[in-house]
């Protein structure tokens, strides 16, 4: 009888396993050159919040401009107060100075509020008339104040929009008259003061000088509009304060546009996020 010889290997069973450790070392070098991938790659910090302005604190401001101003005058009786003609319109015009200083508080991201008081000093000057007795005379406001609030709204993080107003006084000085030919009639109106609100509103900046910034220093112009109720005066004679016998009643009403520098004692640049 004869003896079995053992199987042969088939020649699919030997393609089968060659293929096998092929796809083996395929898979090996790959899964190493995907971990040197990873280790080599570099760290990547998370961005940072983008700058945010802070406009809370301190600040003080100068600077000047130009003013008009409107009164309406009636000539009335000393002794009745009768009024004896119609209102007559009178104009005004000139420059003045201002100092001042303030505090914001930034609120809501986007919102400004704030308190401030500010004085200004010059010349407005107008007309002052009184037809019956065919005389006129130039008055001055010298000087004037003002304390009130405001309210802005940032339209960038260094440009603040903002409306003001409050409570304001005046100081007119006192006029001498002149006939229709500018010959002194001696005659006069004793200087006084007034009160009264103002209402306006303003654009304010931080401001980079020659191109070097500048931290702290800002720019404003603001508009105003001031409003002073009626006052009666005398007309007197010069040097013995006795009326003529008539008074000019008047209002004023004050529309000014200056511009000012402005220093911002807590401005140290834009606030960045911590993380």
């Amino acid at each position: 009888m004869r003896s079995r010889l053992p199987d042969r290997p088939k020649l699919g069973d030997f393609n089968m396993k060659k293929i096998l450790l092929a796809l083996t070392a395929v898979a090996a070098m790959t899964g190493s050159a995907s971990a040197a991938d990873l280790a080599a790659r570099p760290y990547v910090k998370a961005p940072m919040a983008a700058p945010v302005a802070n406009w809370t604190g301190f600040y003080i401001f100068g600077g000047g401009g130009g003013g008009i101003q409107a009164s309406d005058q009636t000539i009335q009786s000393t002794a009745t107060g009768t009024p004896l003609t119609i209102a007559q319109r009178q104009g005004a015009s000139g420059w003045f100075g201002t100092v001042g200083l303030g505090y914001d508080w930034q609120f809501s991201g986007t919102w400004v509020a704030g308190v401030f008081a500010d004085g200004q000093f010059g010349s407005i000057k107008g007309t002052v008339q009184d037809p019956l007795n065919g005389i006129t005379g130039k008055q001055k406001m010298e000087d004037s104040w003002a304390a009130g609030v405001r309210l802005g709204w940032l339209v960038a993080p260094n440009v603040l929009s903002y409306v003001n107003g409050g409570y304001s006084g005046a100081h007119f000085g006192s006029t001498s008259f002149t006939n229709l030919a500018g010959v002194p009639v001696g005659v006069h109106l004793n200087g006084y003061n007034r009160n009264g609100f103002f209402i306006g509103g303003g654009v304010e900046n931080n401001l980079n000088i020659f191109g070097i910034q500048s931290p702290g220093w800002f720019m404003k112009t603001e508009y105003r509009s001031a409003f002073y109720g009626s006052k009666t005066q005398s007309e007197l004679f010069d040097g013995t304060n006795l009326p003529v016998g008539n008074d000019i009643r008047a209002n004023h009403w004050n529309q000014t546009v200056s511009t000012s520098l402005v220093y911002r004692f807590n401005w140290t640049g834009p606030v960045v996020a911590k993380y």
